[in-house]
Formats: structure tokens, C-alpha cells, sequence
């Protein structure tokens, strides 16, 4: 017999088969039923012992959080709840759990904060919420890369050591050998980073972009995946220091392609994560709603978890340009009776958060584009309209988040971008 998972066990007809397991004790009650898990889904295995014919001491080490390796039958199951269990026949335990310990971590069999799960790292992989959260990440990245394949782009790695800032915010996360208590320093006391690794200053990277253009334009259609960084000192749930980021590169492409990219890819990975983390979804829906539930009434979300995602993936895109958007915030009755709390006076201003979820989740009630902003909020490297005052750049805004992704044209006039540099003094 070879090792099975949980989650192939209840896909197949293996019903009165031998079969070979092994996991986590999630509870163990009556000394004959073990809630066994395995990491492989949601869902936990009965496993039913025969507490007669079974060493004491044996029985005595099954505990929470013990590793299990056991040999059975798959059977129909007698009791609710599951249709099929496990009739054990061998018990080996490949590590014990002890009960005192565990009693002090997020291993019990209860519903922890978020904020104890993440000062227990070494554990919380095992609790649903967090397996559940990385099995649909393992599932979504693999969308990812198959929607890229399948239409004809090449990934590619961009450097996450780099010299270069390609958002140019100056928020980087410096990358240094120098001694930083005693730095090399040049003659006008500033440090020397000729004598740094790499002969210059190097930071981790914000961004793959400039990479994937320059790859754009001798392969076409390039996609990167990785992981970015971004010193940005703000402590909310828009900010992270770290996180992986898509980010698409195409030559010849307009913004009207940026958009149906957009679109399509959006869609494709939240239908294929809907067609294979059902059960994850739904249990990471039920926790929030549960969470929903102890927060005041104007501050709960309308929808849920799965509407959400049906929301974007079954309705086409609303596509407004940022003038556009900016007359229906200014004339809105909460913008009027000064709700916001960054009113929206005049044109040219960037859109905030409260802005950018009023229209989605209020005015247009599903997943909207906003292209054409002004150039002054905008990076050097995007597209002029003909207007001279925007650019062909678009926002991905979604309910429940705001925005999601971000693009834009990028300018091929190599005057044009001289010009601007020049004018931002960005050498």
C-alpha cells in the first residue's frame, strides 16, 4: 500500500479498500474516535479504533497535535457527518504532542485572533484558517501561470536585488555589506557605497516592470511573478513590506488591451479558484461573516465572501474615465452632505480609498475601470493623451478592496520622456 491523502480519500470510490494514512490528530474523544488531518483539504478523516484490541500506552500518546501514521480500511461511515471513515487496524505514532503544551497554543480546538495565530508561525499551518488562506494562494498562483501560458506569454524573473527604483518613491529597503557601524565614508562625509558588493547602492526590489519591458521588446508578451518590497512605514491592510506582485509587459499594446488583459485574467483566476477551493472559500466565508458580526452596523460589508467573487466574475466591467468618475463622487449626496473624508473638490486630485469603494460598491455595484487621469498623478512613464492633460492609464477597482490592478500605456516617444525628466529633474 502507498500513502493517500484526506482529500483523495473523500474525491474517490475506494469504499472497503486498504489504505494507509498519515497526519495530525486534530481531537480524539471517547478513546475510539480520532479526527485525523493531513493538510491535503478542509475536511478531517474519522479514523475509528478498536479501543479493546489496542495497547493502553499506545492510546494513552494519541493526543492533539500528535503525528499519526495509520493503517485501515475505508469504510462507509455510521455516524453524521462524513461518509466515509476509517476502520484502523495499526496506529504508529511518529511524534508525540505533549497535552500540557499543547493546552497553550493555537492547537486547541477553538477559534483563535488572527493576531495569536501570527505569534505562533511554527503552528498555524495547521489551523483551517491559515491552510485553507495557503491552499487557495497554491491555487491561484497556479491559475496565474496557466492563464499566462495558454496565452502566449513567456515568465521571466526579474532581479530582486536591484539598483534601480522603478516607482521612483524612494522607499526602498537597502541592500549592503558595510559595516553600519563604521561605514566607508567619501571625502564630504557621505557613505561610500563604491566600496559596498556591488560597487553602488542596491535595494530590494518595488518592481519588475523595467525588466519586463525590456523583455517585451524582443519576446512579446512577458509576465513576472515575485516578490516585492516596499519600505513604507503604515501600518494598514493597503501596505505591506512584502508581497508578490503580477505584473504583465506587452509590446504593442494599447489601453484598451491593457483592459480586456485585465478583465480576462481577473476572471479566469477567480473562476478556476471557485472551481477548486469550494470548500475552503466557503469556510474562509463563514469566518468572516462570523467576524462581520461584532463589528457596528454601518461598518459591515453587504456582501460576502463568495458573492464577492461572483460579483467580479460574472459581470463586465464598468469603464469610466477618471473625469467621469470624479463628476459622480463630487455630485454624490455624501460627497455633497461631506461624508468623505477627503471631499472631492477639485479636478486633478487622486482618488482615495472611500472614493474608489463608493463606486464600486454604491454607484455601479460591480467591479469598475477608471482610465484617462491626470497627468500630475500619474508616473513619467505613461502614455499622454491627446488632450495633453491625461493619460492612458487604468485602475482595476473591485467591491470590497478598491483598487486591484493597476496599468497604464507606456509613452514610446523618446523626446517625450527626455522632456519630462528634464522637467522632474529625474536623472
Amino acid at each position: 500500500m502507498t500513502i493517500t491523502t484526506i482529500a483523495h480519500l473523500l474525491t474517490q470510490e475506494l469504499k472497503h479498500t486498504n489504505i494507509e494514512l498519515k497526519g495530525w490528530v486534530r481531537t480524539f474523544r471517547a478513546n475510539r474516535f480520532i479526527a485525523l488531518n493531513d493538510g491535503s483539504c478542509l475536511q478531517n478523516i474519522q479514523c475509528v479504533v478498536d479501543f479493546e484490541i489496542m495497547d493502553e500506552r499506545l492510546l494513552k500518546r494519541i493526543t492533539t497535535g500528535a503525528a499519526l501514521h495509520i493503517k485501515g480500511s475505508l469504510v462507509e461511515s455510521q455516524g453524521k457527518g462524513q461518509s466515509v471513515e476509517v476502520q484502523v487496524s495499526s496506529i504508529e505514532i511518529l511524534g508525540d504532542a505533549d497535552p500540557e503544551e499543547v493546552s497553550k497554543t493555537i492547537l486547541q480546538p477553538k477559534r483563535h485572533s488572527l493576531e495569536l495565530l501570527r505569534e505562533q508561525s511554527h503552528l498555524r499551518v495547521r489551523t483551517n484558517t491559515f491552510s485553507a488562506v495557503m491552499r487557495l494562494r497554491s491555487s491561484l498562483s497556479f491559475a496565474i501561470h496557466s492563464y499566462f501560458n495558454k496565452n502566449g506569454f513567456y515568465y521571466m524573473h526579474a532581479p530582486i536585488v536591484t539598483g534601480s527604483d522603478a516607482e521612483g518613491a524612494g522607499e526602498m529597503f537597502r541592500v549592503t555589506t558595510l559595516d553600519p557601524k563604521n561605514p566607508p565614508l567619501n571625502e564630504e562625509g557621505i557613505v561610500d557605497y563604491s566600496k559596498d558588493f556591488f560597487g553602488k547602492e542596491t535595494s530590494l526590489t518595488v518592481s519588475g516592470q523595467l525588466n519586463g519591458e525590456l523583455a517585451a521588446m524582443g519576446m512579446g508578451k512577458v509576465y513576472t511573478f515575485g516578490p516585492t518590497f516596499r519600505a513604507e512605514n503604515s501600518n494598514t491592510s493597503r501596505h505591506l513590506a512584502e508581497f508578490w506582485m503580477i505584473e504583465p509587459e506587452v509590446a504593442f499594446y494599447d489601453l484598451q488591451d491593457n483592459m480586456d488583459l485585465a478583465e480576462e485574467f481577473m476572471k479566469y483566476c477567480l473562476t478556476y479558484a471557485m472551481d477548486n477551493c469550494k470548500d475552503d472559500l466557503e469556510f474562509l466565508e463563514k469566518r468572516l461573516l462570523d467576524e462581520e458580526k461584532h463589528k457596528p452596523q454601518n461598518e459591515r460589508n453587504d456582501m460576502g465572501l463568495i458573492e464577492k467573487l461572483r460579483n467580479v466574475r460574472d459581470n463586465k466591467f464598468e469603464r469610466i474615465t477618471y473625469t467621469e468618475a470624479f463628476n459622480i463622487l463630487k455630485r454624490s449626496k455624501k460627497n455633497k452632505k461631506k461624508k468623505f473624508q477627503y471631499e472631492v473638490k477639485e479636478w486633478g486630485m487622486d482618488l482615495q480609498s472611500e472614493h474608489e469603494k463608493y463606486l464600486v460598491e454604491n454607484h455601479f455595484k460591480k467591479p469598475v475601470i477608471v482610465t484617462d487621469y491626470p497627468v500630475g498623478i500619474k508616473a513619467f512613464y505613461m502614455k499622454q493623451n491627446p488632450d495633453g492633460e491625461t493619460v492612458a492609464a487604468m485602475d482595476v477597482l473591485v467591491p470590497g478592496i478598491g483598487e486591484i490592478i493597476g496599468g497604464s500605456q507606456r509613452e514610446e516617444d523618446l523626446n517625450k520622456l527626455k522632456q519630462y525628466l528634464i522637467a522632474k529633474k529625474i536623472r
